[in-house]
């Protein structure tokens, strides 16, 4: 595996960006530009799609299509990673954006059904939608189901990611919303990481029965990820000292706001690693290759962290301060790579053609 670090990672498939004009416009394709001509980032990897909206939560399709929300606008796109070409699915209702809150992660069943979590004018919650390709475009999502309410939310710290694991479980990292205190509070949802069944109900087996709270004392989890033996990872952001790379264990605490980072206290369970926030800002976190890779927003960094069991070898920085705040992270079935950029988020410094889903070989 190349490992030198801030080295552009190789790029294993090309692919065709979709126009910007398609993206404004929200027509039901464009078509990508061939192989030969994919456009490059400033890191060297390909752009896959580019001129996204505030995008962050990505889920894969049975058939290898990105499912691609906005934070802002609630719209979904369905974008062919092979082309960049893209349609429009639909808009989440009821999405209250402001600052970070939004349309958050996106997750689908093994039924093809779309799950989302978002801010409403209430409360950060989840949804399920039947997808049906058969109707128009900007259509073609079907009435929401509630899976999930009551996620305290706020302009910060709203957490974000679900992910179904290897159980059929959905789990939810969420964020304690500036209030320290919901991160120790066993009946709130924020500041946790939640296992629930895929209606919404607490999760068979869950460490506190009858309550969907798997681990608590997190601060803001926006990244979730399992390696082949079946381990939960996750990924969070710090305060002013210390992010964090969590091996996540069923009723554990990680302390926040208590301890911050390594600690060595009782009762409390310390990062496998951890970061200074102006080298990190973790958000999203993949799987592939032997290694976690995790996006780094303030930190501009595509950070890989080799795995040997339940310990970590040492970090190694990619696509270095060259593309920008970074998102999401998802693996296609090759093992390459594909992550968003976040530089319309209100944060970031956004170049023409942001925001961009890049491709990355991480071998």
């Amino acid at each position: 595996m190349r490992t030198a670090t801030g080295a552009v990672l190789a790029l294993l498939l090309a692919a065709g960006c979709a126009s910007a004009s398609t993206a404004s416009t929200g027509s039901t394709a464009s078509t990508g530009s061939d192989r030969s001509s994919a456009p490059v980032s400033a890191g060297g990897a390909l752009t896959v799609a580019d001129a996204l909206d505030t995008p962050w939560g990505v889920a894969r399709l049975p058939d290898g299509d990105l499912l691609v929300g906005s934070r802002d606008t609630g719209r979904i796109l369905r974008v062919d990673p092979a082309t960049g070409a893209r349609a429009d699915v639909g808009t989440v209702p009821g999405v209250d954006p402001g600052g970070e809150a939004g349309l958050l992660g996106l997750a689908v069943d093994g039924q093809g059904r779309i799950y989302a979590y978002f801010t409403s004018r209430d409360d950060n919650r989840i949804v399920r939608f039947d997808y049906d390709t058969s109707r128009p475009a900007g259509a073609q999502l079907g009435d929401a189901t509630t899976v999930l309410t009551g996620i305290p939310k706020g302009n910060n710290h709203d957490g974000g990611r679900i992910a179904f694991g290897p159980d059929g479980m959905l789990y939810v990292g969420t964020g304690e919303t500036g209030h320290r205190e919901l991160a120790q509070d066993r009946d709130s949802l924020g500041g946790k990481i939640l296992r629930i069944t895929p209606d919404g109900a607490p999760a068979p087996g869950n460490p506190f029965p009858g309550s969907p709270v798997y681990s608590l004392g997190h601060r803001n989890v926006q990244g979730l990820a399992w390696d082949p033996q079946g381990r939960l990872w996750a990924s969070e952001f710090g305060q002013d000292t210390w992010d964090e790379l969590n091996l996540v264990r069923p009723g554990a605490n990680y302390g926040w706001p208590v301890v911050e980072g390594k600690a060595g206290r009782d009762g409390y369970t310390d990062p496998v690693v951890q970061w200074h926030p102006v080298d990190a800002s973790p958000s999203g976190l993949a799987y592939a290759s032997g290694s976690l890779w995790m996006a780094g927003l303030r930190g501009q960094r595509l950070w890989q962290i080799p795995l040997d069991g339940d310990r970590a070898g040492t970090p190694v920085a990619h696509l270095d301060h060259t593309d920008g705040r970074l998102r999401t992270v998802v693996v296609e079935p090759g093992g390459t790579l594909l992550v968003t950029t976040s530089n319309t988020d209100g944060r970031g410094d956004p170049k023409p053609g942001d925001d961009r889903i890049l491709r990355v070989d991480p071998r």
